[in-house]
């Protein structure tokens, strides 16, 4: 693996371990045995090395729930699945990871995922289409709404605070929220898909 990619993978391992804020470039690399000279000689700064970690990041998300897109079962439980899976990607690592990233780096968070997420859209959004189509989701409503209304809620629930005050499991802020949401959508067909 060439130097660049061990600084990448060793730098997003500490990241989502221990946040951003707290940790150095220094700290990030000392794993690797390597000065931090080595590591300006392909980043800029500690910003320029977050975001080299971010695009492997959330191109790994979204390359596995591309990937579900395509193991497709029927639309309902493919989209639920989705969701499980995003819920889990973002709360399955440390809280400090985010709350940094939404804090301190907002905008660099905004680009990576329009620049990087698109992809997904388009694939949620055909199979949102194709749930339509085949009876599994209401055919009265418009599929893009349906993406954006997903998608505020995804940003709510894990790029705010306005849920932490319930103290309750993302899992279970899913089940009152996007599971609701879900079910909504769904007709009597699709609903019978739904493992939850």
């Amino acid at each position: 693996m060439a130097m660049r990619q061990k600084i990448i993978s060793n730098s997003l391992e500490g990241f989502l371990k221990n946040g951003i804020r707290k940790m150095t470039v220094q700290n990030l690399v000392a794993p690797l045995g390597i000065s931090t000279k080595t590591v300006y000689k392909y980043f800029n700064d500690k910003e320029d090395l977050l975001k080299a970690c971010l695009v492997v990041h959330y191109t790994t998300l979204v390359n596995q729930a591309t990937a579900t897109t395509e193991q497709y079962s029927n639309a309902a439980a493919t989209l639920e699945n989705i969701w499980k899976q995003a819920i889990q990607a973002d709360f399955g690592v440390n809280r400090v990871f985010y709350h940094d990233l939404n804090y301190y780096y907002p905008a660099l968070q905004d680009e990576i995922i329009k620049t990087h997420g698109g992809k997904l859209g388009r694939a949620i959004l055909k199979l949102i289409q194709k749930g339509m189509l085949e009876g599994h989701f209401r055919k009265e409503l418009d599929p893009e709404v349906i993406f954006q209304a997903f998608m505020v809620m995804y940003r709510s629930l894990t790029r705010t605070g306005d849920f932490m005050k319930f103290h309750v499991s993302p899992q279970e802020l899913a089940r009152q929220t996007v599971q609701v949401y879900m079910r909504g959508i769904c007709t009597e067909k699709g609903l019978k898909q739904l493992t939850s």
